[in-house]
């Protein structure tokens, strides 16, 4: 069965630029476009009222995906686009369609002031439990925001992709993400930015900030370690430019930095199946609040 790039679809700004998204990526991928809405049932005294009655849900489960879906075929000749309707609990219902997908693409809202996301409790949900990649959209982007200004410096979407960016953590790299993010760099012809942060142990941390040839050894020493990780990668893919970074402080930081030139933002999310359950670690999470940039977060083991 070929899998195809769904998106969430609910009408409002932030899933329509979502789908716009979701449309460049699939042309990208040669992949069909699907889009998903799901229709969550009210209690039944309450689906009497006018404003939640069968003509709104009409409204919602039909008019919308209808006309959001013949916009994008106008926009994106060619591209394979079909809708579906699910109803339920849509956090349960997205992380159910993302297993069939080779992308689940969610849209949400930009904050102001110095941007980055404000991902709700489904978005958060979603990407917690999916074990497909999901790609956070803000409200807002347009396809030139991911290219290079043109050389009048005025946003276009005919310039090359700005890099993608890779957040690494090379004491657990995990090779679907490091291929994921490859990948993406690939199809749109642009570099592939590898952004890793570091920290040092616990038991060097008080005499750091005075002994700075200590810390001279830790940066080179994790600088090394990164090169050698790519090493490989790089000969697997010589057509994608690599730069790196090996950077003291926080990965989210300079992840939040890094998105501001970014086309992509690909970071990880460990599949964890125990007592505590599936949840999403603190780099991701501060990416998916910060960045200025689609985010994309690929589950692994």
């Amino acid at each position: 069965m070929t899998r195809t790039v769904t998106v969430g679809l609910d009408g409002s700004h932030e899933s329509r630029a979502a789908a716009e998204w979701a449309a460049r990526e699939a042309q990208l991928l040669g992949l069909p476009l699907k889009l998903l809405q799901v229709w969550e049932p009210v209690p039944a005294p309450m689906a009497q009222a006018p404003l939640l009655g069968a003509e709104t849900q009409a409204h919602w489960t039909e008019r919308v995906p209808r006309e959001a879906a013949e916009g994008i075929r106008l926009r994106h000749p060619g591209l394979d686009v079909s809708t579906e309707q699910l109803s339920g609990r849509p956090a349960e219902m997205l992380t159910g369609a993302a297993k069939d997908a080779e992308l689940l693409v969610l849209g949400s809202r930009g904050l102001s002031g110095l941007g980055g996301f404000l991902v709700g409790s489904v978005g958060l949900s979603v990407v917690a439990h999916a074990e497909r990649p999901v790609v956070l959209v803000r409200a807002g982007e347009q396809a030139a925001d991911e290219h290079e200004m043109d050389p009048v410096g005025i946003p276009s979407a005919a310039t090359s992709f700005r890099p993608v960016v890779l957040g690494l953590d090379i004491e657990s790299p995990d090779e679907g993400l490091i291929e994921f993010a490859f990948a993406a760099a690939a199809r749109r012809g642009t570099c592939l930015r590898v952004v890793h942060g570091w920290n040092p142990p616990p038991y060097y941390a008080y005499g750091l900030a005075a002994d700075l040839e200590l810390h001279g050894a830790l940066a080179r020493r994790e600088s090394v370690a990164l090169t050698e990780l790519l090493r490989p990668w790089r000969e697997k893919h010589p057509d994608v430019e690599v730069t790196e970074e090996s950077s003291y402080g926080t990965p989210g930081n300079h992840l939040a930095d890094a998105s501001r030139e970014a086309s992509l933002v690909v970071v990880g999310r460990r599949i964890r199946r125990g007592a505590l359950g599936a949840h999403i670690g603190p780099v991701t999470h501060a990416v998916l609040h910060h960045c200025v940039a689609p985010v994309a977060v690929v589950p692994h083991n």
